[in-house]
């Protein structure tokens, strides 16, 4: 009896260990810290500067939960729950949501690639993010302050669909049936924000080309006010040389401006972007020239962006938008490195005569 008692036991753990085995879960995380210097002049002597602690210059700060489920036949189901913190308070970034980065769930298959549903990036700042050298971090340096859908676009309420890749090529498509929830939140459909996002990429060895698409449908209410659409084309590429990594990117934004060109808290008498605004008519061209020189540990990087505004229908000025910027990072190890960089704008806000500079030094950890 006892026998038989003590099979029992160890058949059901043997079971209960392989099923285990079929359900993984990752915590992940990433820290960044360090010490900042920015100042803003304008005309008529206007000038603000700060000097301080900065948090996620070089990435943002977060930690995150990652699951996967075997269902067979090559089938998985899939979580990720990504929450954002301020590493100078232990507060909540992302507008103080639990997990503001990411919170999806869905289903994933080497074979057909995945399907998820939550809140998520949009295609701009996955595919275009990775090709500038800054990212879509760095403040004023990354890629979102020419290119305002690439600025790490979160959108809630959103179905994606991401291909596997085939030989190099992938491409994905969203539909977000409410941008933002805390500020609509709406129950009829037309009521709220809605946003498509559309990219493809093509990925092989040295080489990276994406292009991408994001259009955003405005609530009833706009519309009543103005019959468009916000909307912004992106195509950009780079190309690895080993001995240094050359990047560019084009495009057009029309009727408005979804994000970027953000200097954190504005200061006082200047405009701002801001995110998600439709103005009907405005029209800006952007562009991008980036290089990365690797030197073992080391790596130096240095880009330019343009934001040319066709209209000054925007912010009142038409002046083009020019973004200066320099960084480098020293790897310690695997998981962590130092990083440093520079970066001065000209007529912010397309405003004349409007300067920012910025700088900051710190240190990343991820884990």
């Amino acid at each position: 009896m006892k026998k038989t008692l003590l099979a029992a036991a160890l058949a059901t753990g043997f079971a209960g260990a392989a099923h285990a085995a079929d359900t993984t879960v990752t915590l992940y995380g990433l820290i960044d810290s360090g010490i900042g210097y920015e100042q803003v002049k304008g005309p008529d002597g206007f000038k603000q500067s700060r000097v301080g602690a900065t948090t996620g210059v070089s990435g943002g700060s977060r930690w995150g939960l990652k699951g996967t489920e075997d269902l067979g036949d090559g089938l998985k189901a899939i979580f990720t729950l990504e929450s954002g913190f301020d590493s100078e308070n232990g507060g909540s970034t992302q507008g103080g949501r639990l997990f503001g980065r990411q919170a999806t769930v869905g289903l994933a298959s080497d074979a057909w690639g995945k399907l998820e549903l939550g809140r998520q990036t949009n295609m701009a700042s996955k595919y275009i993010g990775d090709i500038s050298p800054f990212g879509t971090d760095y403040g004023i340096a990354g890629i979102g302050t020419a290119f305002g859908s690439a600025k790490s676009l979160r959108l809630d309420n959103m179905a994606m669909y991401q291909s596997p890749s085939f030989s190099g090529f992938s491409f994905g498509v969203g539909y977000s049936f409410n941008a933002d929830d805390e500020k609509d939140g709406n129950f009829a459909t037309g009521d709220n924000n809605r946003v498509i996002t559309v990219g493809a990429r093509y990925k092989n060895g040295p080489l990276n080309v994406a292009v991408t698409y994001d259009r955003l449908n405005p609530t009833n209410a706009v519309s009543d006010e103005q019959d468009t659409s916000l909307q912004e084309y992106i195509v950009g590429a780079a190309y690895d040389f080993e001995v240094v990594k050359v990047h560019a990117a084009w495009g057009q934004t029309y009727d408005g401006w979804f994000s970027g060109a953000s200097m954190g808290t504005s200061p006082a008498g200047f405009k701002s972007l801001g995110s998600l605004r439709v103005v009907e008519g405005a029209r800006v061209d952007s562009m991008m020239l980036g290089v990365t020189v690797p030197l073992g540990s080391t790596k130096l990087f240095g880009a330019w962006q343009r934001a040319d505004p066709k209209n000054d229908k925007l912010t009142g000025g038409d002046e083009a938008f020019n973004v200066f910027a320099l960084g480098v990072t020293y790897d310690l190890s695997k998981r962590t490195n130092l990083y440093a960089y520079g970066a001065y704008g000209d007529n912010f806000a397309f405003q004349e005569d409007v300067k920012n500079t910025a700088m900051a030094v710190g240190i990343r950890h991820r884990f």
